[in-house]
């Protein structure tokens, strides 16, 4: 409400303004014939007439009314060039303060909250450039100011940076105006006063400070390089190290263009999700689940039944959709989509010089332009006593292991409670092992949502793990031929024996051995990058798993893609990497996925939004392939259909998830969703049944009511 009176009052005040044609004392006209009387009122009261001007100014500036810049001229015709300048130059910035202010109360929380995903890019280029916008545009006439006052009361941009920088920016062009208003009796026009060449040399001082910015980061490049000795020539347009996902598609790209392109991968082409990750975890999660499903027959009407089945035969299936994926991240294929693919061991020498030691032969070296690390990651094996004395496995290592055992250990120990923790549990229980899962944490899969983690933590649990949470490992001890690890539960030690223990508590970059530290590349989990997967040198970049913050294949193509891009085309525009619509999801049964917010993360940010939730238990299809257990959850800005995040739990949830994806990339809103026809009887109806549910939350009740009298009437009721 006071925000609706504040906006009455100024229409008001604007609207009169114009009624009562005050806008005519504001032009140069005006001001001519005007002068006079005000020099008479001025020499009788000097300070009350300067008073009562500055004040008229601040109005003016404030209210965003025309004449501004009639105010300013004014100022030098009253009170000459010094004290015309300062008069002018505090109103103007106070003025323009008071409609900052104005515009940031009224609009601003609509609009970031509206606009908050595709303003984020804008809302973090503020706060890292916001002076340098602000400046350019205070010391560049031709932009209107008081518009600039009102898009930046929409910024995140603070009152004291927004005060100080127009206070010096605008300082050139009043100055301008005020000593025009010294001459005002040659003024014919407005247009007088900047000329073309006056309007250039001040458009060429607002890209000064780009200029600047510029100018400070070609030295920076030229001190990060002088040590090098940059070469004549280049062997090549690119060299990509790793030949994973990041990796594969950055070299694809690269290829595609007809740049010559370098991949060299040290183990297997593929990377980690081929061969340790993507691939054989769900093909062993498909075989558990068959083997589920046959256990509990009565679900589908048929006998239960207990699956008979050799635990090698399941791992020789894994290692047979491995390799009938291989071909397609083969180096036959990427040799023959012209990539040159090479295998060894890469180091960077120098910023253009890679160093490749084969597996057999002489080290060779090439030049390049410009590099991309896509090394990827690897498990994180924690510091625990006594782990190297008992042995371990890790997401890794176990496929190779488990590939040449019989039958699976029957008491697996399964340290981490995330994703590839909770994957592993579930379908090696399924399997028919012993499996204990310890999580550190309250609870598993701690990003998400607290009823999502109970949700899946019920399913293992039903599955036969025993999930144990709040636990932490103290060490490990070997007994003979017992393997025993002692955890903290609560403050009480206990024991746990075990066959096998697989560490699962995270994946960390590889950073080792690649010339990085000789270069002095900066570190920490991750490559350090900028927006535009930069590193330390601009002309090498870092992708994937290695880059951060996202340990996803499909990221790490999608990092690729600006890597790719940067690199071979940077020289005329570069592009920052778009992170605004990341989904992911978690393969236990019933499947996981996410994208954009959380109700967790929403309260953490202090998003203001609506949840609106479907259960699987009212969809014809779910209760046909007695899959019911689930929900899509969205969360939408308050009173819209826009949405910011959504959860699905269910079958098929990360295929689900895809049209949720698509309509958050590009601003399709649940009305949308709801208007579209989806196949019947289909899992994706769910889709559409929770943008009906969102509809009618939002039912309009008042037109409803008159429609049913309406109807009434029509009855021929009263």
């Amino acid at each position: 409400m006071k925000k609706i009176a504040l906006i009455g009052t100024l229409l008001i005040f604007i609207s009169a303004f114009f009624v009562f044609d005050l806008n005519t004392y504001l032009t140069l006209d005006g001001l001519k014939q005007s002068t006079d009387r005000f020099n008479l009122w001025y020499q009788q009261s000097p300070f009350l007439v300067s008073v009562l001007f500055f004040g008229l100014y601040v109005v003016i500036a404030g209210f965003s009314l025309p004449g501004a810049a009639i105010m300013t001229i004014a100022a030098g015709a009253l009170f000459g060039l010094f004290w015309g300048t300062v008069i002018a130059s505090f109103a103007s910035t106070l003025g323009a303060t008071l409609a900052f202010l104005t515009s940031r109360y009224l609009f601003r929380e609509l609009v970031q909250t509206h606009f908050r995903t595709r303003l984020k890019t804008v809302n973090e280029g503020i706060a890292r450039d916001g002076m340098f916008y602000l400046f350019t545009l205070r010391l560049v006439p031709v932009f209107p100011f008081f518009l600039v006052n009102l898009l930046a009361g929409l910024t995140p941009i603070s009152i004291r940076k927004f005060y100080w920088v127009s206070q010096v920016g605008m300082l050139a062009g009043t100055l301008v105006y005020v000593n025009a208003g010294t001459q005002l009796a040659r003024l014919t026009g407005l247009s007088g006063i900047l000329s073309p060449a006056m309007l250039a040399s001040f458009t060429l001082l607002g890209l000064f400070p780009y200029l600047t910015k510029q100018l400070l980061s070609i030295l920076q490049h030229r001190r990060v390089y002088a040590k090098w000795q940059r070469p004549a020539s280049f062997d090549r347009n690119l060299i990509v190290i790793g030949g994973g996902a990041a990796g594969l598609v950055t070299a694809y790209i690269a290829a595609a263009v007809k740049a010559k392109v370098t991949l060299i991968e040290t183990h297997k082409m593929g990377g980690d999700c081929l061969n340790y990750g993507c691939v054989p975890s769900k093909a062993l999660i498909k075989s558990a689940k068959l083997a589920h499903q046959m256990r509990h027959g009565e679900n589908y009407g048929l006998n239960n039944q207990s699956p008979e089945f050799s635990f090698k035969n399941v791992m020789a299936r894994v290692n047979a959709i491995i390799r009938q994926i291989e071909p397609h991240d083969s180096a036959e294929r990427y040799t023959k989509l012209g990539v040159e693919v090479l295998h060894g061991y890469a180091r960077i020498v120098d910023p253009w010089t890679i160093e490749i030691q084969p597996h057999d032969g002489p080290p060779q070296r090439l030049t390049t332009r410009s590099i991309v690390i896509a090394t990827g990651a690897q498990p994180f094996i924690p510091a625990l006593p006594g782990l190297e004395e008992v042995g371990y496995l890790t997401s890794d290592t176990l496929w190779s292991a488990f590939s040449a055992r019989d039958s699976l250990p029957a008491r697996l120990l399964i340290l981490g409670g995330g994703p590839i923790g909770c994957e592993l549990s579930q379908c090696l229980a399924r399997l028919g092992a012993q499996v204990t899962q310890i999580e550190m944490g309250p609870r598993i899969l701690s990003r998400e949502d607290e009823e999502v983690s109970l949700l899946a933590q019920e399913h293992l649990t039903r599955d036969g793990v025993t999930v144990l949470t709040a636990s932490k490992p103290l060490r490990c001890e070997r007994r003979g031929h017992r393997k025993i690890m002692v955890i903290d539960q609560q403050g009480n030690e206990r024991e746990l024996e075990f066959d096998e223990l697989i560490c699962a508590v995270g994946r960390v970059a590889r950073l080792s051995g690649f010339g990085l530290e000789e270069l002095g590349i900066p570190t920490q989990r991750t490559v350090i990058t900028n927006a535009y997967l930069e590193t330390l040198y601009p002309n090498i970049y870092a992708a994937g798993d290695v880059a951060g913050p996202y340990q996803f294949t499909h990221t790490a193509g999608h990092q690729a893609w600006y890597a790719a891009v940067n690199a071979l085309f940077g020289q005329f525009k570069k592009f920052k990497v778009d992170y605004s619509v990341i989904p992911w999801a978690t393969f236990i049964d019933p499947e996981i996925a996410r994208v954009g917010l959380n109700e967790q993360d929403a309260k953490a940010q202090n998003i203001a939004c609506e949840v609106t939730t479907f259960h699987l238990q009212d969809l014809d299809r779910a209760i046909a392939d007695s899959a019911t257990p689930g929900f899509i959850k969205v969360l939408t800005l308050p009173g819209k259909d826009h949405i910011l995040g959504v959860t699905i739990v269910g079958e098929h949830a990360a295929d689900l998830l895809a049209e949720f994806t698509l309509a958050m990339k590009h601003g399709i809103g649940l009305n949308k969703l709801l208007a579209t026809i989806h196949i019947y009887p289909t899992l994706s109806e769910a889709n559409k049944y929770v943008a009906g549910e969102w509809k009618r939350q939002h039912a309009p009740e008042r037109i409803l009511r008159w429609l049913a009298r309406y109807h009434q009437w029509r009855r021929g009721k009263s």
